[in-house]
């Protein structure tokens, strides 16, 4: 007897091959039978005018504390997805020391967007093995979750306060090395960091892993290729070049994997900075290397403040300023000749990210004191001719006003029709992947978490600029093929259960909102998803109609036992 029948729905099966009509039975959390089924089951879905897929992999989210308080990892089941990768960026929360705890937490809140209090409260921090961390989090998911082994936490766990400032000595690198094996052998999924000077700490310094030497980089990424089933992600710099494009070679080489590198944003004012990027790959695969982007799908809304400073300290000498107290930060910016500096600086034609401080073009969110409510909404521009400034002191001064706490918001990147068909150029790209949706990070400041809904919505339907079952394959295949997902990614007999039936006419998401239901009260930026009636994981049903059904069957993986190794030609001599 089958446990489930979904019958009748057009099946895309992520291989990118030709849908067609036809049921589907599940047995024992796996898929046992594709087809027409004529067999006793207990209970039957009608999938007619649906699209019945594999569930989606998102192989880029910062889950690892979000996971204590809430087991549905919302809102990523909404939109379909199944199984997610988090500890990116180097951001892993395990494993720890007693003395790590409290400075990985507050670095999460400031570079991560996590709200200190949340952390505090819905996380028990009380772990120290890696193994032990993936341990607490047995049953509790409704999704699959796997984990990578985060520089910036073995740092600070091995070197202490020495993390930030300090090259690792030889002793304290044989202890990460040994720390990091360690962590592989108990289920970690690879080795994560980062050298993104966007990355920075609850005091505005670098965050550990930035701080450290090519000879370290290489040597840890180097331990991931005696385990089976592991893979590197890593940020590189913001500027780009060969040198970039080598050092990440050389990662990929040591380890004998693939690099998943973030982030690619297509912008189509700037073409030529994408095939810089993109050409990292080439570089790469000349080596006998595999460097793949993952690249953002859709358009980038996002909200950015003078007091965290995330975004903005990545403008030209503009991070110190992020490492002043308040008062500080206030003589600073009320000294006209370092305003006037601090001003030319974000201009600063050689920095990559000059682009972003077109301020009359910003617009103001959220504000913090009643005083200034009458400017939500306004656009920097217009509000700086009424009083009679210039656009970059109608934005100071109005941060200094609000004590830093404005939130102010860039205009949204690439919502033209040039931008969208350089999308739909790199999803068919064999040098990316789709997502980038820092799902649980930046709560509140950007609202990538739907990417899955916005590629099959916008992507798909609006402007169709990729067929159905290649969007199903870039959502679910092609990530679970680079991260050795064990028969995971296709509808097939014998893989895993993990599937999603949506109305491929209604799929979508609707307002992005705030939504407080985080530890303490706190909000995060949330949207509901449109069009997804079922999803299952392992078999089991996890969202009905847009519900959370209660059951938590998402698998914890463990590298090896659920992953399979991904070689790179070049690996395995180097």
């Amino acid at each position: 007897m089958l446990d489930v029948l979904i019958k009748g729905g057009t099946i895309v099966d992520g291989t990118g091959t030709a849908s067609r009509v036809g049921d589907v039975g599940i047995r024992d959390g796996q898929i046992v039978a594709i087809g027409a089924i004529d067999e006793d089951v207990r209970q039957t879905i009608d999938a007619s005018g649906k699209i019945v897929a594999p569930g989606f992999v998102d192989v880029h989210t910062h889950y690892d504390a979000q996971a204590f308080w809430d087991g549905t990892l919302s809102p990523s089941p909404y939109h379909g997805v199944t199984s997610v990768i988090g500890g990116n960026c180097g951001f892993s929360i395990a494993p720890l020391s007693p003395e790590a705890g409290e400075y990985l937490m507050k670095m999460l809140s400031r570079v991560e967007g996590m709200p200190l209090e949340s952390l505090e409260q819905g996380v028990p921090w009380n772990w120290e093995s890696f193994g032990e961390y993936l341990d607490q989090l047995e049953g509790r998911l409704s999704v699959n979750a796997g984990f990578m082994v985060g520089h910036s936490a073995l740092r600070r766990t091995v070197m202490r306060e020495r993390a930030v400032g300090s090259e690792a000595n030889e002793g304290e690198l044989k202890e990460m090395v040994a720390l990091l094996r360690r962590s592989l052998e108990e289920g970690g999924m690879g080795f994560s960091s980062t050298i993104s000077s966007t990355h920075n700490d609850a005091d505005g310094n670098p965050v550990p892993s930035r701080h450290a030497s090519k000879h370290e980089m290489l040597t840890l990424a180097r331990q991931v290729r005696d385990f089976e089933g592991t893979t590197v992600e890593f940020l590189p710099g913001v500027g780009w070049g060969e040198e970039e494009a080598n050092y990440m070679a050389d990662i990929s080489l040591a380890a004998n994997r693939p690099v998943n590198w973030n982030v690619l944003v297509p912008n189509a004012a700037n073409i030529e900075y994408a095939q810089k990027q993109l050409a990292a790959t080439d570089i790469a695969r000349k080596r006998g290397a595999e460097v793949i982007a993952l690249t953002v799908p859709q358009p980038m809304t996002i909200r950015i403040n003078l007091d965290s400073g995330f975004v903005f300290d990545a403008l030209h000498n503009w991070a110190p300023f992020f490492r002043l107290s308040k008062e500080e930060k206030i003589a600073f910016l009320n000294d006209p000749v370092k305003r006037k500096q601090f001003g030319e600086d974000a201009q600063n034609p050689d920095s990559p990210m000059h682009l972003l401080a077109n301020w009359e073009n910003f617009s103001i969110d959220q504000v913090q004191k009643d005083s200034l409510k009458k400017y939500r909404g306004r656009n920097i521009g217009e509000l700086a001719q009424e009083l009679g400034k210039t656009p970059f002191d109608t934005l100071i001064d109005i941060a200094i006003e609000d004590d830093f706490q404005t939130y102010f918001m860039p205009p949204t990147m690439g919502e033209d029709d040039e931008t969208w068909q350089l999308r739909a150029d790199l999803w068919h790209d064999d040098r990316t992947i789709i997502g980038a949706s820092d799902a649980g990070a930046h709560l509140d400041m950007i609202d990538t978490f739907a990417f899955s809904s916005q590629v099959l919505s916008e992507g798909v339907r609006e402007r169709k600029l990729i067929t159905i079952e290649e969007a199903v394959r870039q959502l679910t295949d092609v990530p679970a093929r680079l991260y050795g997902l064990r028969e995971r990614g296709r509808i097939e007999e014998g893989w895993h259960a993990d599937i999603v039936v949506f109305d491929p006419d209604e799929i979508g998401l609707g307002e992005t909102y705030t939504k407080y239901d985080l530890p303490a009260g706190a909000g995060r930026l949330y949207a509901d998803a449109k069009g997804v009636e079922h999803v299952f994981a392992n078999g089991i049903e996890i969202v009905r109609d847009g519900k959370d059904t209660g059951a938590r069957p998402g698998t914890i993986f463990r590298s090896g036992r659920d992953t399979a190794t991904v070689e790179v030609p070049g690996g395995a001599s180097a």
